[in-house]
């Protein structure tokens, strides 16, 4: 056996898979597009302005003033966050109303959450 042969044996033998549960090509896809809506700071204070409404929706029409931000600006990164999954829109009347799709968030939590001891993430 020569010196190469050996290093990957016992490589091998000690070391366990890299792949394990990795995320798919999709998944990463997936991922991806989600974080890069989240990065931008006024999308994440949408985010966080809806989760702690106490009703758990915001109408459009109270977010230009919370942002300090002009309506068309609100509506793109709304639109941005419906987009990528995050957000629910509902039509009433004359304004839209938004809340989150916490089965999103959840499976993004459960794609970056570290393995348990069981090897199931949390």
């Amino acid at each position: 056996m020569n010196v190469d042969t050996k290093l990957r044996s016992d490589t091998a033998t000690c070391c366990g898979s890299v792949s394990g549960d990795a995320l798919t090509e999709t998944q990463a896809t997936e991922l991806a597009a989600a974080l890069r809506a989240l990065v931008d700071p006024v999308r994440l204070r949408l985010v966080s302005i809806i989760a702690t409404s106490p009703t758990g929706e915001v109408c459009a029409c109270d977010l230009p003033d919370s942002l300090d931000r002009s309506q068309p600006t609100v509506s793109h990164h709304l639109t941005l966050l419906v987009n990528a999954g995050l957000l629910e829109r509902e039509q009433r009347g004359k304004w839209a109303w938004f809340r989150l799709r916490y089965d999103r968030l959840g499976e993004l939590s459960a794609l970056l959450a570290p393995p348990t001891s069981e090897g199931i993430p949390r």
